[in-house]
């Protein structure tokens, strides 16, 4: 089982970085819960995979900065249909 859990958190990590994507798309994608990406990524994969990690968390960082400007544009959407 640690080795399936193993390579999912090296396929996720993989994904994040070539596509930039959210824990959410990322969940969506590879049918699994946002905790689990989330888990996978920022406690499991440092065990596994230091350098992999490290490039992860630039990622999962810079979504972070801008998680309320994406947070915003949704709201902007949802009310004015622009944007």
């Amino acid at each position: 089982m640690t080795d399936t859990i193993q390579k999912r958190a090296c396929e996720l990590a993989v994904y994040m970085i070539e596509t930039g994507a959210t824990v959410r798309a990322a969940a969506r994608k590879f049918g699994i819960s946002k905790s689990t990406v989330h888990k996978d990524l920022s406690q499991r994969l440092e065990h596994y995979d230091a350098a992999l990690y490290q490039q992860v968390r630039q990622v999962l960082d810079l979504n972070k900065q801008e998680r309320h400007i994406r947070g915003g544009m949704a709201t902007r959407r949802k009310y004015k249909g622009d944007c």
